[in-house]
């Protein structure tokens, strides 16, 4: 499963927040990895725009999992005031985006239908 999220860093707070990521705490890491997220990527604009990728083999069942950790409370603690919604633990504030293109399926696709 290929999962895209959008979610919004406060503009003044941009730098903290690549600071931070630039040193994830290991522990956090290992959690990450154990719950099944693979291949995770954060991307951010300069407007504080967040774009985070990852594959799993289920969505729901990753975000259940590092709910589950002791170490995502505390990560989410230390990042709530960074997302421009304070209220909201910043992974329960991630807003899922539709693939609608994707390369390597619509090449399967042509060369099967070429066949």
């Amino acid at each position: 499963m290929r999962v895209c999220f959008r979610s919004s860093v406060q503009q003044g707070l941009i730098d903290e927040y690549r600071r931070r990521h630039a040193a994830v705490w290991p522990e956090m890491l290992r959690a990450l990895r154990d719950a099944g997220w693979r291949n995770y990527s954060l991307f951010l604009g300069t407007d504080g725009l967040l774009v985070g990728y990852l594959e799993c083999d289920d969505y729901d069942d990753v975000r259940a999992r590092m709910a589950l950790t002791e170490v995502n409370a505390r990560w989410q603690a230390e990042m709530v005031t960074m997302f421009e919604n304070p209220d909201q633990a910043p992974d329960q504030g991630f807003h899922v985006l539709e693939e609608v293109f994707n390369l390597d399926a619509q090449l399967d696709l042509a060369e099967t239908v070429a066949v």
